[in-house]
């Protein structure tokens, strides 16, 4: 599971131009799954991000985590994180999962992070063309591989 976490100060998805999601202050989470995720990658996943000390405390220093700050979260279902560019220019994406097994994993995900956070955390829709808005903070852009947890 690979997530690319980039701080916001707002962000947004739209599908067919219509507003799906939108936040503030918080996270804007790019997913990729494959098929060996399982529920303890998104339990150390999710646990993780939550704790991320991304944001600035009254210092200017990025000591807070998204929950000090009251932040929120939407999560974008991506795919394309697994692309293979090793042969040729057109990407593979052979690794990444499909909708059978990445589907209830995302869902998952999304549980787990509203849970740890106490709210709703904003989606896309998995397997749609989306419009994804945001202004990045920072700009502050982490990527987090559950396959390199050491």
């Amino acid at each position: 599971m690979k997530a690319v976490i980039q701080r916001v100060s707002e962000a947004s998805v739209s599908i067919d131009k219509k507003k799906k999601s939108a936040i503030g202050q918080g996270f804007l989470i790019l997913l990729g799954i494959v098929d060996s995720d399982t529920h303890e990658d998104i339990a150390w996943l999710s646990t993780k991000i939550i704790n991320l000390r991304v944001f600035d405390d009254e210092n200017g220093v990025m000591n807070l985590s998204i929950k000090d700050i009251l932040g929120e979260i939407i999560v974008v279902s991506q795919f394309t994180l697994h692309a293979s560019t090793r042969k040729g220019n057109r990407p593979s994406y052979i690794k990444a999962a499909k909708p059978d097994v990445a589907i209830p994993l995302y869902e998952h995900f999304v549980k787990e992070l509203e849970k740890l956070l106490g709210k709703s955390v904003g989606t896309g829709e998995f397997g749609a063309m989306m419009e994804v808005a945001l202004v990045n903070d920072g700009p502050v852009t982490i990527i987090i591989d559950t396959k390199n947890k050491e």
